[in-house]
């Protein structure tokens, strides 16, 4: 899969588009009835002979805008887009890309990551756009959408943080053709794709229908392994070095064979030479000797 797929090229070439419609249709509205007196746009860069006209433009870009904003946030959001290249933003990388910008040292070597400022800028502009969008939809039907207008404190204030949002929109263009005119090979990828994302095979786990088609062979059970001869426990001692007291001898363990373990008679003369009888105390003779 490409950095930027073809999907995500239409979304991004159509939003600038009709960005740059609303800007220049704005600016012709706003000369209409200005904010600011001093300040007032050139003809040359505004959209429709009479305010009328930027009306139409405005009106018309703006379910553009809307429709088209709303199915890119909603495939950054489900494919990840966002997550993987717009967080996290931390601060100290800001200020230190900001000071490489400033000074045309700024480096971008990797296309498929972002840095630290255009991170900032792109999670900016969406919050900012849809402030427009809020703010917008209030001074269109400020009666309808009342509670919209609230937000902002009265009409004028909704007109005022559109006017505002406009002014931040038009800057962050302003940075953001700049920095991908220091580095041209984003130009380059938002046209054609860009590098291709290296992704990580993963092997998926086998099913257990999977067995079914496993060869009998491949199922045989592993060969045992040679069953552990023991050796007697007198042998143990002997080759442990354990001595054996005279005249002791050793009963045989648990794993002695009985069969071919001999247990010799204890010396000493035999008991049954010496017999008493218990009447009255006199030995007997064997008289079989």
């Amino acid at each position: 899969m490409k950095m930027h797929p073809l999907t995500l090229r239409i979304l991004h070439w159509i939003n600038a588009g009709a960005m740059v419609v609303m800007i220049m249709s704005g600016w012709k509205i706003y000369n209409d009835e200005v904010l600011f007196g001093i300040l007032h746009f050139p003809e040359a860069i505004t959209l429709g002979v009479w305010a009328q006209h930027g009306l139409q433009w405005h009106f018309a870009f703006m379910w553009v805008l809307t429709i088209n904003g709303l199915v890119y946030l909603l495939y950054g959001a489900f494919s990840g887009r966002f997550r993987r290249l717009l967080w996290p933003i931390r601060a100290r990388e800001v200020v230190v890309e900001v000071i490489r910008a400033l000074t045309f040292r700024l480096r971008h070597d990797d296309l498929t990551h972002y840095n630290a400022v255009q991170k900032l800028l792109y999670a900016g502009v969406i919050a900012v756009i849809v402030v427009q969008v809020v703010s917008g939809l209030a001074i269109w039907k400020p009666v309808q959408f009342a509670s919209l207008v609230a937000l902002f404190g009265d009409f004028q204030g909704a007109r005022l943080a559109h006017f505002l949002g406009m002014t931040a929109i038009c800057l962050f263009m302003a940075v953001h053709v700049t920095l991908a005119l220091l580095v041209p090979r984003t130009i380059l990828a938002m046209l054609t794709g860009g590098p291709r994302l290296a992704v990580s095979p993963v092997t998926p786990p086998a099913s257990a229908g999977a067995l079914d088609h496993v060869p009998d062979a491949d199922l045989e059970p592993a060969a045992l392994p040679p069953p552990v001869r023991r050796e007697p426990a007198a042998a143990q001692d002997e080759a442990a070095g354990i001595p054996m007291p005279s005249g002791h001898h050793r009963l045989p363990g648990p794993h002695d064979d009985l069969q071919s373990t001999d247990v010799a008679a204890p010396d000493g003369p035999d008991p049954s030479a010496h017999r008493c009888d218990p009447a009255s105390g006199r030995q007997l003779t064997d008289r079989s000797s």
